[in-house]
């Protein structure tokens, strides 16, 4: 009987590498901070005073009303309040004197107190003409002119943080236990494609959504350069642990067998020899060995289909990397 003939095959060694347990979701992102002023008060805008797309630091004034009327009572309270205090001093006086009763003094002294409120008062009124920013950020595109009059309540403007980002998506709700906050994720985009950014969860929902069966999760990141922008969908990996020894082996080297079995050749003493292994996590070309294999044991990665169990091999040198 003639010798069987070696079959010619290519290997590569399990090996222990530090591998991330992490799961993936898609989400998009939103500004730090994002708000549409309007206006408190009905008026005629007088002054634009940005650029659209320009920085704009917190306090600024972008948008000015007409104030004519609101500088008038103000002008008018502070007149009362000259007055009050005028009056207030001489009552004073008087009462030291027993010219004016107790009644008398304290009536100037409510009408002084009434008066510094309406000071108070016009002065509150003549800032509502002043649109703040109420943070640092980016202003958006403005639909109004200076002229235009607009009522309390209509949208100015649209002000943006981007310096930093936040991201919001979903995970299924047997994650619940895993995640928490503080937990690091990496997040890429169509975008900006080839490039990953690194984010932080800041918070979970404490409600879990009960038609999805899913938890809210929403994270954080630093966008100095301003690359990213609100509204950008991401695809989001989430790092739920790192394992610092995880054996694993190419995916070529697993063979599909009936009743959900998976197994590889192992070369030993020149023949291959079928090892049936349990695998668990995939990353890129590897998959993890959860048992069944040691590290160093080689394994056939190319040549599968012409082996059986004890068939002799011959083992191709040089063409074939290891698992890393």
């Amino acid at each position: 009987m003639a010798e069987e003939a070696p079959v010619v095959v290519e290997v590569a060694r399990a090996e222990v590498r530090a591998m991330a347990d992490d799961v993936t979701a898609v989400g998009s992102l939103v500004s730090n901070e994002s708000v549409v002023l309007r206006p408190e008060v009905a008026g005629r805008i007088s002054r634009i005073a940005f650029k659209d797309g320009e920085r704009i630091r917190r306090g600024d004034v972008l948008v000015e009303l007409d104030a004519a009327v609101q500088r008038a009572e103000r002008q008018q309270a502070r007149a009362n309040l000259t007055l009050a205090e005028a009056n207030f001093r001489r009552s004073e006086d008087l009462f030291a004197r027993k010219f004016v009763s107790q009644s008398g003094r304290d009536n100037a002294r409510a009408e002084l107190d009434v008066a510094r409120a309406g000071v108070a008062l016009a002065q509150a009124r003549l800032e509502q003409t002043l649109i703040r920013a109420p943070f640092d950020g980016v202003a958006g595109i403005r639909s109004v002119s200076p002229g235009d009059y607009v009522k309390d309540g209509d949208a100015l403007i649209n002000l943006e943080d981007i310096a930093r980002l936040k991201v919001d998506f979903r995970l299924p709700e047997l994650y619940l236990d895993r995640v928490k906050p503080g937990q690091e994720l990496e997040l890429a985009s169509d975008v900006l494609p080839g490039d990953s950014f690194a984010a932080r969860v800041d918070a979970i929902d404490p409600l879990v959504d009960a038609q999805g069966r899913a938890v809210r999760l929403r994270a954080s990141l630093a966008n100095p350069d301003g690359r990213l922008r609100p509204g950008v969908f991401v695809r989001v990996r989430l790092i739920l642990a790192e394992r610092p020894a995880v054996l694993v082996v190419p995916e070529t080297a697993l063979v599909p067998a009936p009743g959900n079995v998976q197994f590889v050749y192992r070369v030993m003493d020149g023949k291959a020899q079928r090892v049936d292994v349990r695998t668990g996590m995939r990353r890129e070309t590897v998959v993890e060995i959860v048992g069944g294999l040691d590290a160093g044991m080689e394994v056939v990665t190319a040549g599968q289909l012409k082996l059986r169990d004890g068939a002799p091999v011959t083992v191709l040198r040089g063409t074939a990397p290891d698992a890393g």
